[in-house]
């Protein structure tokens, strides 16, 4: 398989060059730089991005790496940090700028270079306050802007190249075509990576490691152990046992939804409905941490209680996809990741390993491997869903009236975005129920009711996000049919608030 090597130095944006490359249908991995000879021991990358970093090359701890990787033959492409650590590394000199390049800049390129071959002049994304100010020998400058003289350098017989700027951010227009340069036209890469050839090999991958052992999967519904469950269904069928626990906090139909997709399937599909056992945990609790911990620690007992009921597995499988991997800092796979909704699981039963077929994969990955293995599409474009449930959309006392009130409402919510055909463009969207009452009037009645609050935000990462524009005419919509068709709910308010100063959940 053509693999790429992404070298992380620390850039806020090293997942987001990953995920460029795969959209470019490259498969590539991303690898602190402390960890790259560990990698190169056991593969052969067809082509190395160095990412940027928020050090300065010049100073005692800035990070490094061995400088024999430049003698490898391996075309090198550095972005921002990455490309002032090739030119330093290779004689050339980096220094603190007088005035540092922050933002939009128009940027002039020299498309005789194969980097910037079509690429027409433009806007990039600068972050930087140092400049390569010394070509290293061999080196050519092929782009520049009116504050910066070598905005990108060259030296196309070795194959490195180096930007200043950030080609995988949307701000740099034609980022993508300038990453599409370097892995065609510069490392000569096929574009070979689909979900269409992983799910034969991630197929082939499990039954090797599984043989005939038997696999326990704890399904919650979402994406990932939806599409785990598939996967492993389609590898080892009735070898795999799942436990789905319902405990009473999911949105509208959806316990019903998870059963159909997997009740006639090979595997062993085990609904455990706990909702009565978890509502009198949460009996007269408000705070939304301890909420959290409650239903964690509830989650757990069930599952291990049912992990019992089986008796012996082999394999425990989790779906962990690669964003938890380089969130972890790339970490070893000797210690299980704990989720937030089935921490604690190895302690469950005894086993001897980890199936993870989903590590490799991207979340929209993940839901084209859905689709590519034909679960249904209401489980593979499911929304967003945290592990405590409605219990952290149901604001205060969680109490099975309020919970249904919620279910009602999100469920008109979520049906009229989708009419209106934002369920794809809306990264996640949602309805809170609020502590809040409020004076109302219905017919000739005066009404004391609940507010409920919609919430809807766009977001590459969900680090950060912005409150969607949903046109107002939706918002009526869907306002006018939750008031008049939902009991206990006289007031509708939309939050218009981004992530930061707000989170995107409410509790």
């Amino acid at each position: 398989m053509e693999e790429v090597l992404i070298i992380d130095f620390g850039g806020q944006y090293n997942q987001l060059i990953a995920r460029r490359v795969r959209d470019l249908h490259v498969y590539c991995e991303v690898v602190p730089y402390k960890k790259v000879d560990k990698y190169l021991e056991k593969k052969e990358p067809k082509g190395i991005i160095f990412t940027g970093g928020p050090n300065s090359v010049y100073v005692e701890d800035a990070p490094k790496i061995d400088k024999k990787i430049y003698d490898l033959g391996v075309p090198i492409l550095g972005l921002c940090y990455g490309m002032q650590r090739m030119a330093l590394d290779l004689g050339g000199r980096v220094e603190r700028s007088k005035s540092r390049e922050f933002g939009k800049t128009t940027t002039r390129f020299d498309r005789s270079c194969p980097l910037f071959e079509g690429v027409e002049d433009s806007i990039t994304w600068m972050s930087h306050q140092d400049l390569v100010t010394d070509l290293p020998q061999g080196f050519e400058k092929v782009s520049s802007t009116d504050a910066t003289e070598n905005t990108a350098i060259a030296n196309k017989e070795k194959n490195l190249y180096g930007v200043q700027f950030h080609p995988e951010v949307n701000h740099t227009e034609k980022g993508q075509d300038i990453l599409k340069n370097f892995l065609y036209k510069i490392c000569k890469l096929e574009g070979s990576w689909t979900m269409e050839k992983y799910a034969k090999t991630a197929i082939q991958a499990i039954r090797d490691q599984v043989g005939q052992g038997k696999v326990l999967l704890a399904l919650s519904g979402g994406v990932d152990s939806s599409v785990c469950a598939k996967l492993l269904e389609k590898a080892i069928g009735d070898q795999l046992t799942c436990i789905f626990v319902d405990h009473g906090l999911m949105r509208k139909n959806e316990g019903d939804q998870v059963e159909a997709a997997f009740k006639d399937s090979k595997l062993h599909f085990i609904r455990v409905n706990a909702e009565d056992r978890f509502l009198k945990k949460l009996d007269g609790v408000t705070d939304p941490e301890k909420k959290r911990k409650i239903i964690g620690e509830e989650f757990i007992r069930v599952f291990e209680e049912e992990g019992r009921k089986i008796g012996s597995v082999d394999y425990l499988a989790q779906g962990t996809i690669y964003p938890d991997v380089i969130e972890s800092g790339s970490g070893d796979a000797a210690v299980i990741k704990s989720h937030h909704n089935v921490g604690g699981l190895p302690e469950v039963v005894d086993f001897k390993g980890l199936v993870e077929p989903l590590r490799q994969l991207f979340k929209d990955e993940v839901r084209e491997l859905g689709q590519e293995l034909g679960l249904a599409d209401y489980l593979v474009w499911r929304q967003p869903f945290p592990g405590p449930g409605l219990g952290i959309r149901v604001m205060g006392e969680i109490t099975k009236e309020k919970l249904d009130i919620l279910r009602d409402a999100d469920a008109i919510y979520r049906e009229e975005i989708a009419k209106a055909g934002l369920d794809k463009s809306i990264n996640q969207y949602f309805a809170v129920l609020t502590n809040n009452r409020t004076v109302g009037v219905m017919g000739d009645y005066r009404t004391y009711d609940y507010t409920l609050a919609l919430r809807a935000v766009k977001t590459t990462d969900f680090m950060t996000a912005d409150w969607a524009k949903i046109p107002y005419e939706v918002l009526e919509k869907a306002s006018s049919r939750i008031v008049g068709e939902v009991d206990h709910i006289n007031r509708i308010v939309y939050d218009i608030t981004s992530k930061p100063p707000a989170t995107i959940e409410w509790e």
